[in-house]
Formats: structure tokens, C-alpha cells, sequence
């Protein structure tokens, strides 16, 4: 069975191997973005309430319950509040016609918009719908109802009795359906679900706490046990990740749950495996909830590179009195994946606050639900034509609100790293979560992995967010050659490597 450290340098990007490697994806195997059930049991959902808190103010949010300081009394779960969180993270929030066809774009961004993200959602009494276990589907933006009944105590045993999921009236988990991504980008799909749940829990959480509800990841839970209450093959479609929603709500004790195997449509006429993406899976996996909370134990900062004497640029983010208003459904529904970039240069203050408001820290279960900055990735950032800023290679430290020099970078560069793209070479910034690799699988196994490429995921929807608060800013997340990028940051970011990338910078709006 393959381990992390050989997937990552199996599915390393280099010329050499796209040049030998690449295939152009079948057209007619081309999967449908949607999981449909047969004959499926739906729960219709209302309208949604768009959240209207600053964007700024809620991805900034570093803490699992923003009203723990207050003393605030957690609202109440109901229907219009469920509905307003799925659309937020994963519904259909735009439609584009265009060649006699229409094009539906979610809330979050995926890698080849092929959305291969399901979200579903374990509800206790007090959640809005009736007891039991639902899968969202977009489409017909309803809840389909897998089995009736609160289990919510078999999540919460599954991951050790994690304080979030024991007294959340409802959690949802993301799952990764393995060939609606594997289907374009083959083995690498692994390290995608990450990025893309990443971003669909970005949207998530952001959306939670603009309700005033406790929100959190959750990245350590018993994989079989979550398989099981879903009804889901593994080696189609697997869980990455929790986010319990709420709290006040306790559990009751997990009960015997008749195993559900519900009938669901192909996604294609015919499928080409990827057995790599499973065995990499599968070497992650947690056993039970003793498993999970010893892991979870041993979960800290790991592998992040201490600052360097190198030449610093405060980059003075605003603060929330002065910073955009943007509410976060309209950032929401503004999101795109830019390719058009102006000439204008990008104000350094605008880059300062994207960076500030991405970068505090996500609130998880390895940290307590209280983050202080990043635990496994550091920041890195190619930038050009930013105001104030001389063009080069930076790290940027949260903490003071400053890039640090490591070196040089130009239009050039930026393409190259980013496999030709050109966009990375137009956007203004190109902004590189990394991650040691070797040093995180060594103290967290397989599972610290999988923490590093959530973590940076989270990162990236983040930074969407971040980055569309703005009137005339955009970007998008791209791939990278890794080894080059590596080589790039190199002596200062010796030994890590590339999670995500994502650039951005000031939107051409002509």
C-alpha cells in the first residue's frame, strides 16, 4: 500500500512527466456533476437568508464559536437556516448560457469545475428537518434522506467524542467521489479533494459564523464508521472531512444503525480506475475513535520554516472599521475564477488585508477550535506590480503583517512555476501554501497529509473570498510544477513543497 510520501512524488508535476503522462480526457466518459439517487426520499428546502455580515469579518474568523466571548446564546437551527448553508458552500449560484449549452457554477470553486464534492448532513431533533442522515442535492436543492433517526452519536464516537461534532445539532461531511475528478486530472484527484473541500468548508464555516453559528473542521474521525452511515463505496466516494454547525444540542449515544446501500445512477457509461487514489485513501484511514483521539493529540505545528533576516514590507492590512463591507452572500455570488488581469498595479494594502484576513488560522479539531495562525503550511508569494512592494519572492508572516525577501520573481517566473499558465504570469501575485512534506507525514502519518492539503484548501477558498470582498479584485486557484516551485523558495523553504497556488491581483473589467 502506497504511503503519503510516495503518492506525492508519484503525482509530482514536472515537464517531463505531462509531457510523457498526459492524456486528453475521453469526452464521452466526461461524468455528470451531480449524485443522483434512485427513486430518492427528498426534503424540500426554502429559500435561503442571505448572509449579510462582512466578508472580511467572518474569513478572518479564527475561532470555532464566534459568540464564545460574548457569552451569546447560539441561535436556533431551522429549515431556512440549513438551506442557507448548503447553497452558500456548495449550491448552484449561477447559471451561464453560451454554445447551446448551460453552464451551472457553485458556490465554491473546484478544480475543473467538475465538482466532484458531495455534501451531506447528520441532523439531531433540533436541526430544522426531521432526525436522520440526508445527502444535499444541489440540483434539485433539496435534502435527500438516506435513513430517519438522530445518529449524530455515531459521528461523535467516530471522532473520539470531539467536542464540536458531541453537541452540534447537525454536522456535515464532505466526500470526494473520486472519478468526477479522476476523470481529467487522474492520480493527483487525491490531493484535489482537499483543495476542493477546502473550499466548499471554506464557504461553510464563513457561512456559520455570518449566522452567529459555532463552526469548525474536523479532520480526525474513524473513516469505516462514517462509510457506513452514509451508504458509500470507498472506492468511489470517501469522506475528507467534518463541520459540526451549532451547539447546545448533546447527542445521545450512538445506536445500531442497519446498514444502507442506496441505489444511485452511474456517473458515466464507463469509468477508468485509479487505484492509487484509493491505496492512498485507505493508508490514511482512522480505525476507531481511541485511534483519533491519539492522533489528534499528537497534532500541533509541524514543519513550518522559522523567519529569515531577509530585507521586510509591512504590508499595513485595514482594519474591520475601514476595510470593504462586502456581505459574504454577495461575495458569494461574485466569485469567478479570473483570467483577465489589468495593468493597474494592485494596492499593497489591498494585498495586505487578502493575506491577513486568509492566513489567521482555521478552526479545527487539531488545534481546539481556536486557531493562532497556520499549524502546517507557511505562505509564500511571487509578486509584480503591487504598489509600494519591489517586485520578487516573499514569505509572508501573519503574524506582524509582513512579507520577508527570499528572492527574486518576474512575470516569467510566475508562468513557468504555474506550468505555462499564463494567468499566473498576468495576476499581480501568485500566493503558494507549502508544506513539509516528509516532516509531517514522520510525526502525523498518512493522516497529517491529508491535514496539510485541508488546512491549504481552506487557505484557498479564503482567499477567494478575501479577494472578491474587494470591487475590482479577482483570481484564481491554478496547479504548479512542484519541484520547481520548491526549488524556487529554496535555501528558505528547504524540504517543503507546494500544497496550493492561487493568483490574483486587480481584474481587467473591460
Amino acid at each position: 500500500m502506497v504511503d503519503a510520501r510516495e503518492y506525492h512524488e508519484r503525482t509530482n508535476h514536472t515537464p517531463e512527466r505531462l509531457r510523457e503522462m498526459y492524456v486528453s480526457p475521453d469526452e464521452s466518459r466526461r461524468p455528470r456533476p451531480y449524485k443522483r439517487y434512485v427513486d430518492p426520499d427528498r426534503e424540500p428546502l426554502p429559500g435561503v437568508r442571505p448572509p449579510q455580515a462582512p466578508t472580511l469579518s467572518v474569513v478572518a474568523e479564527s475561532h470555532a464559536d464566534p459568540l464564545s466571548d460574548a457569552g451569546g446564546t447560539a441561535p436556533p437551527m431551522d429549515r431556512e437556516t440549513l438551506a442557507t448553508l448548503c447553497y452558500e458552500a456548495a449550491g448552484v449560484v449561477r447559471a451561464v448560457e453560451g454554445d447551446g449549452e448551460t453552464a451551472r457554477f457553485r458556490a465554491a470553486s473546484c478544480t475543473g469545475k467538475l465538482y466532484h464534492v458531495e455534501l451531506y448532513l447528520v441532523c439531531g431533533e433540533a436541526a430544522g428537518v426531521p432526525a436522520g442522515v440526508y445527502h444535499f442535492d444541489p440540483d434539485a436543492f433539496a435534502l435527500t434522506r438516506l435513513c430517519a433517526g438522530d445518529h449524530r452519536g455515531v459521528l461523535a464516537a467516530a471522532t473520539g467524542d470531539q467536542a464540536g461534532v458531541a453537541a452540534a445539532p447537525v454536522t456535515a461531511v464532505a466526500t470526494s467521489v473520486w472519478w468526477r475528478n479522476a476523470w481529467k486530472y487522474a492520480d493527483r484527484t487525491y490531493r484535489h479533494a482537499f483543495w476542493d473541500a477546502g473550499t466548499v468548508l471554506a464557504n461553510l464555516v464563513a457561512t456559520g459564523h455570518a449566522l452567529d453559528l459555532r463552526a469548525e473542521v474536523v479532520a480526525g474521525f474513524a473513516d469505516d464508521d462514517v462509510v457506513d452511515l452514509l451508504g458509500l463505496d470507498p472506492d468511489e466516494e470517501a469522506p475528507i472531512a467534518l463541520a459540526p454547525l451549532g451547539r447546545d444540542a448533546p447527542t445521545p449515544a450512538p445506536t445500531a444503525l442497519d446498514p444502507i446501500d442506496p441505489e444511485t445512477e452511474p456517473y458515466s457509461e464507463s469509468t477508468r480506475d485509479h487505484p492509487l487514489i484509493r491505496e492512498a485513501w485507505r493508508a490514511s484511514t482512522l480505525s476507531d475513535g481511541a485511534a483519533v483521539a491519539d492522533w489528534r493529540a499528537r497534532t500541533g505545528p509541524i514543519g513550518t520554516r522559522p523567519s529569515g533576516d531577509g530585507e521586510r514590507v509591512p504590508l499595513d492590512p485595514v482594519d474591520h472599521e475601514t476595510a470593504s463591507a462586502r456581505p459574504l452572500a454577495d461575495t458569494v455570488r461574485r466569485r469567478r475564477s479570473c483570467r483577465e488581469f489589468a495593468d493597474d498595479p494592485l494596492s499593497r494594502r489591498k494585498l495586505g488585508t487578502v493575506l491577513d484576513r486568509a492566513t489567521r488560522g482555521v478552526p479545527g479539531d487539531w488545534n481546539g477550535g481556536a486557531a493562532e495562525g497556520l499549524t502546517l503550511n507557511d505562505v509564500y508569494v511571487l509578486l509584480t506590480n503591487v504598489d509600494g512592494v519591489p517586485d520578487g519572492t516573499y514569505r509572508f508572516h501573519p503574524a506582524a503583517g509582513e512579507l520577508e525577501r527570499i528572492g527574486d520573481a518576474d512575470d516569467e517566473t510566475k508562468t513557468r512555476l504555474a506550468m505555462g499558465q499564463e494567468w499566473a504570469g498576468d495576476a499581480h501575485v501568485n500566493v503558494y501554501c507549502c508544506a513539509d512534506v516528509e516532516g509531517i507525514v514522520d510525526e502525523l502519518g498518512d493522516r497529517g497529509y491529508r491535514l496539510a492539503q485541508l488546512e491549504a484548501g481552506v487557505v484557498l477558498g479564503r482567499l477567494y473570498l478575501a479577494t472578491y470582498a474587494h470591487r475590482r479584485l479577482g483570481g484564481t486557484g491554478l496547479t504548479f510544477f512542484d519541484v520547481e516551485v520548491a526549488e524556487h523558495l529554496a535555501p528558505h523553504g528547504d524540504g517543503q513543497q507546494p500544497t496550493t497556488l492561487f493568483a490574483m491581483g486587480v481584474a481587467d473589467d473591460r
